[in-house]
């Protein structure tokens, strides 16, 4: 009769070993997690024309409901991409979406217009503006989760791909909840967000997981020289991080007002909005995409950032002048979704340049100060538009969002050496 000193101890069950092709799934499940937060931080603005009549504000209530999102992540972006850098991106991504698809559920049932009054303004900006320092977390986290399984070659084109997820989360956001929104109010337009947020944390918890190569101590590509000091104390990520804050006016400007100004100002109808907004996202999509392979293969991240900042002041420059001009509304909105493009173009390359400048330990950290400082843009410019409408025009106000990337354009970090 055996002893207990003769039972063998029960062998930790462990996963299987991960091959360099798992570094595919990791990307597409950092895609899935981006995608959901863009549905939400995009797609809620351009609900922005029945959000106004169903909870009852005023344009200037509208800009900073919009904003409170974009708030929330700037306030926690760089917090989520520290705490990223000590705990893994699996456990701070997970985090973030489970408690953002649960915070989402909560405002479908508590804070949408019923037949009963509507919930006060200030309870929607909260609700908004928490569902943002929440999804912050996917920035950094899945952003460092591609930065570690890709290598320097492959990284331009693997995390345009996963910024390409941002414009193409956005669009379907901009395509489904104005329609949820107008046909069936706001209650299924959280609900499916939660969904969205959710369904990732099933997959972000099944697949995302650090290479077996991985460091001990914080993760990081086995090879890759180990750089100790906090990229937050580097000039030239400070700087690369708020040119891109200045890059990104003209995109938060037409994401926010675009459907404003061509429902009020040019009369043409609801659907010209979204629609403007909508290829902007998809268009500006395809862009980061090549734009990754482009600057992969000729190692030219730096130049292609200042170009393309550059092309898409001057494109919304066209916008205001044929504003000013009374231009058909045609003109104007092709203007408008052209310069949403380039906008959106040279996200995923500032991304990748930013996250290894800082190398794939210290990425969090990196694409956290990003975060912050663009999401800080996109807090502020919902803010300004409706007090730069009181004081002047529509043309004004596509010109101030003109004159950012210019500004922006010689601030950023020149070739490397």
């Amino acid at each position: 009769m055996p002893t207990h000193t003769d039972q063998v101890p029960e062998t930790p069950r462990r996963r299987p070993p991960l091959g360099p092709e798992h570094r595919w799934v990791i990307l597409g499940v950092g895609v899935a997690a981006q995608a959901s937060f863009s549905a939400m931080f995009s797609g809620i603005p351009v609900t922005a024309i029945t959000m106004r009549a169903d909870y009852g504000l005023s344009t200037g209530e509208l800009g900073l409901v919009l904003g409170c999102t974009a708030l929330g992540v700037a306030a926690s972006d760089i917090v989520w991409g520290l705490l990223t850098d000590r705990f893994g991106d699996r456990r701070i991504l997970l985090t973030g979406l489970i408690s953002t698809g649960a915070l989402l559920v909560l405002m479908s049932l508590a804070v949408v217009p019923t037949g009963d009054g509507r919930p006060p303004m200030p309870l929607l900006a909260a609700g908004l503006l928490l569902a943002g320092v929440l999804g912050g977390s996917v920035n950094g986290s899945s952003g460092r989760a591609v930065m570690t399984w890709f290598r320097e070659g492959q990284r331009g084109l693997a995390m345009s791909i996963r910024q390409t997820a941002i414009p193409v989360g956005g669009a379907v956001g901009v395509a489904l909840l104005p329609w949820l929104a107008a046909s069936h109010g706001f209650r299924p337009v959280y609900a499916v967000l939660a969904a969205f947020c959710l369904v990732t944390a099933v997959a972000t918890w099944k697949w995302l997981h650090e290479p077996d190569d991985a460091p001990q101590g914080g993760g990081g590509t086995a090879g890759e020289p180990v750089r100790e000091r906090s990229p937050l104390r580097s000039r030239e990520v400070w700087r690369l991080a708020l040119a891109s804050a200045l890059l990104s006016v003209p995109q938060m400007a037409v994401l926010t007002f675009a459907a404003i100004f061509l429902h009020d100002a040019e009369h043409a109808g609801a659907v010209a909005g979204p629609l403007v907004v909508l290829v902007g996202q998809l268009g500006g999509g395809a862009a980061r995409v090549w734009s990754g392979r482009y600057t992969d293969r000729h190692g030219n991240r730096r130049g292609y950032f200042r170009t393309v900042g550059a092309l898409s002041g001057v494109v919304i420059a066209c916008a205001a002048g044929l504003t000013l001009a009374g231009a058909p509304v045609l003109l104007t909105a092709s203007a408008l979704a052209a310069g949403g493009v380039l906008a959106n173009a040279w996200h995923g390359v500032a991304y990748t340049e930013i996250a290894t400048m800082a190398g794939a330990r210290r990425a969090g950290a990196a694409l956290g100060l990003e975060g912050t400082t663009l999401f800080t843009v996109g807090f502020v410019v919902p803010l300004a538009i409706p007090v730069l409408l009181e004081q002047s025009s529509w043309s004004v106000v596509w010109a101030v969002a003109a004159l950012a990337p210019l500004l922006g354009v010689p601030l950023a970090p020149g070739r490397r050496p």
